[in-house]
């Protein structure tokens, strides 16, 4: 089974077919993008301080341009170092220019077994929504990477379970965070407001605040989407594991009727 992106060096990668565009198939999904900027982020924080390790609380991406399929560099620091909350940043840069930055918070973890609880709506289970291919609806190698059960609500809402079919990287361990963080950005494409014949309306970022660790190979995003008049839009979910709610996503819309 082939990965979505090949380690050429400590800094270097390149996309498989797997990670192939939505709006242009010649360009890079940005879903698997930000599950692996999450990968390595942790991957340098391990390294740094594997006796005491934080966890990747709050993931902030900005997309700052369409990135082809071709090598590209990440290279990560840390901002705002302390024991037990960090503020980190990796920035994916291709040619020279930067694409994608990643603003994570680490944080500290404690035992709050006795207050723990949340108010999120709860998935169905995954039998009770039917399959759904999604490159029925868009082209590109990353939709077609997933596996999605779906129940459409109506324009813009809908929940399903996903999960991908391949790893993040090769022979390379990589954590549930990462991993679900890699799967965020396809909410925008699957619960469809308009036909990506009517309208383009890509995601300039993402954020996503995690609560729990997440676990297994399926996530549920129970999704809206909604779009302003003055061409803004935002896509909004409340993510799950089959254990239940972990986190929320949020992503920022620019909307161009065709």
């Amino acid at each position: 089974m082939s990965s979505y992106f090949r380690r050429l060096s400590e800094t270097a990668f390149e996309p498989t077919e797997h990670v192939g565009g939505a709006w242009n198939p010649d360009e890079q999904h940005i879903a698997p993008v930000l599950g692996l900027l999450a990968h390595l982020v942790e991957v340098d924080h391990a390294a740094r301080r594997p006796e005491a390790p934080l966890v990747l609380a709050r993931a902030s991406y900005d997309i700052l341009g369409v990135l082809p399929m071709e090598r590209f560099e990440v290279a990560t620091r840390v901002v705002r170092p302390g024991r037990t909350i960090e503020l980190v940043e990796a920035t994916l840069s291709h040619d020279g220019r930067p694409a994608v930055t990643l603003r994570g918070w680490m944080l500290q973890r404690s035992d709050t077994s006795a207050i723990a609880g949340d108010p999120l709506p709860t998935m169905p289970d995954i039998v009770s929504l039917p399959t759904w291919a999604p490159a029925d609806l868009w082209p590109g190698g990353a939709i077609r990477s997933i596996d999605v059960h779906r129940e459409y609500v109506g324009p813009g809402r809908s929940r399903c379970w996903i999960r991908p079919r391949h790893p993040l990287l090769e022979s390379e361990p990589v954590s549930s965070r990462a991993r679900v963080l890699g799967m965020l950005d396809f909410a925008n494409g699957i619960a469809t407001r308009v036909a990506p014949e009517e309208a383009l309306y890509p995601n300039v970022d993402l954020t996503a605040s995690l609560f729990r660790e997440p676990a297994g190979e399926w996530f549920g995003l129970d999704t809206s989407v909604s779009f302003g008049a003055d061409g803004i839009g935002l896509t909004e979910s409340v993510v799950s594991d089959l254990a239940g709610p972990l986190g929320t996503s949020s992503q920022t819309l620019t909307v161009r009727p065709r």
